[in-house]
């Protein structure tokens, strides 16, 4: 009876580690799916129209807002990332803003951002270079990021209108759920004719018209208003801003609607 329990045990046991095994060799390869899966499109993706504007390895499809090519400072590509590096967070001191290179009206486009402490940073569209440059950002609608906790601009503008997920300056994003400083958010523009929405990690936080008299009021009692027809023109670039602040982007991805 004795050997009998001892043999049930070691079977048991032994089945065990068989389970423990193959669970952890699962893990291990989903996990290496997940990376593999980084900055790709599946192949429904695809089938929608979906592009990558950053495929992970290189900066090709991009350049320095109003100059020719890359900044050859300021940015990295590491780890599948598209990194801003920290500089003395003066804006666009450093490598400068980067835009694609080419120029979109109807669109969808996705990404994840994450942030460091105490960062700022935003993504731009209908970004235009048609205004000369100044020492600040490149002009363009944007959407905000930042460290609301942390960064002081999200104390200015107004009735938080600078905060993260925000139209800079304009609109206040609304029921937000941001993630914490060092994780992903997801980042999702929807510009479609003159109507345009924010998400943040899937919940819609900002939504308006371009060129409504709405948000021409809105523009004449912003920072904006000493720029004509801001935010209306018909087409323009997606633009990641320097803010001298280190944030991280990946799975940059764009379909025209």
């Amino acid at each position: 009876m004795y050997m009998k329990k001892v043999k049930q045990t070691l079977l048991t046991i032994t089945l065990a580690g068989f389970v423990f095994a193959a669970n952890a060799q699962t893990a291990a390869t989903s996990g290496q799916m997940s990376t593999n899966k980084m900055n790709t499109l599946t192949p429904a993706e695809q089938k929608a129209g979906w592009i990558l504007l950053f495929d992970g390895k290189t900066t090709n499809g991009w350049r320095g807002a109003y100059k020719d090519a890359f900044p050859d400072q300021g940015w990295q590509v590491k780890n599948g990332e598209l990194m801003v590096l920290k500089a003395n967070g003066a804006e666009s001191r450093n490598g400068g803003d980067i835009i694609t290179l080419e120029q979109y009206s109807d669109f969808e486009l996705q990404l994840e951002a994450k942030l460091t402490p105490g960062a700022n940073s935003g993504v731009k569209y209908f970004v235009t270079e048609r205004l000369p440059k100044s020492p600040g950002s490149a002009i363009g609608l944007e959407f905000q990021l930042l460290d609301d906790e942390r960064h002081p601009d999200a104390k200015l503008g107004k009735n938080g209108n600078r905060t993260i997920g925000s139209l800079y300056d304009l609109i206040t994003a609304q029921d937000k759920k941001a993630s914490p400083i060092g994780e992903w958010n997801q980042v999702r523009i929807v510009s479609k004719g003159n109507h345009v929405t924010h998400w943040l990690n899937d919940l819609k936080v900002v939504e308006y018209d371009r060129g409504s008299p709405a948000f021409r009021a809105l523009v004449a009692d912003s920072k904006y208003k000493v720029y004509p027809d801001f935010g209306e023109a018909p087409q323009g670039h997606i633009l990641l801003q320097d803010h001298g602040d280190e944030v991280h982007y990946r799975n940059i991805k764009l379909r025209k609607l």
